[in-house]
């Protein structure tokens, strides 16, 4: 099991967002979760990602409990294990899609030579080998997010966390996006968590929770 969460709560002020959530997720599985605006998805995968805290509740990734972690090691410890993908790719604009996918790889202390090796490595196997040397303001939407994956893996995460991944891109850039996160899946046991509103998308991930009013129906 590479996650493990139980009876997760959070309220900002007055209102309680998240009403006691327990979820496992296995390795290598791809697990969509659904739901209407105000459900709770979104805070519970940035708990989930460490983004934010818990009021109560147990959370264990990869073998860590988390809440066992200082600040420093917890940032360290999110940087090596959890990767993500937002609706908005949230590319560096100075900087060339190398250098983006390449971030996180220098952040976690890893030589600079085997750390762009490994994206070029990336970059060519999401199919935007060629785009390298471009920054984020000369690709196009597709090609961003394919940036942004190859960014998420670069330093082998246990898990990656999508938010809304496609939802600002055509259908046909968002099924290329589909097709990719399940190639990952067969080809690197890669596990995925996506928050998303697309139906497709849900109809073909290995499971699908249901998110209503702060609790899980699966």
């Amino acid at each position: 099991m590479i996650l493990q969460a139980k009876d997760i709560f959070k309220t900002y002020g007055e209102l309680q967002i998240l009403k006691g959530v327990s979820l496992e997720v296995q390795k290598g599985e791809v697990v969509s979760i659904v739901g209407a605006s105000g459900a709770g998805k979104s805070t519970l995968l940035h708990i989930i990602g460490t983004l934010d805290t818990p009021d109560k509740g147990y959370l264990s990734l990869n073998g860590q409990e988390l809440h066992k972690l200082n600040e420093k090691k917890l940032s360290d410890f999110r940087n090596r294990n959890i990767g993500f993908v937002f609706q908005f790719h949230h590319l560096l604009p100075e900087f060339t899609a190398l250098e983006n996918v390449s971030i996180p790889g220098y952040i976690a202390g890893a030589p600079q030579k085997m750390v762009e090796k490994r994206a070029l490595e990336l970059l060519e196997r999401l199919g935007v080998a060629d785009r390298a040397m471009h920054k984020p303001s000369a690709l196009s939407g597709g090609e961003q997010q394919r940036i942004s994956v190859a960014r998420a893996l670069i330093n082998n995460p246990a898990i990656i966390l999508a938010d809304e991944p496609s939802g600002n891109l055509d259908s046909e850039n968002a099924a290329s996006l589909h097709r990719l996160f399940f190639d990952l899946r067969d080809s690197m046991q890669q596990t995925f968590i996506i928050v998303t509103h697309n139906e497709e998308l849900a109809s073909i991930s290995d499971r699908t929770i249901h998110m209503r009013d702060g609790l899980i129906y699966e």
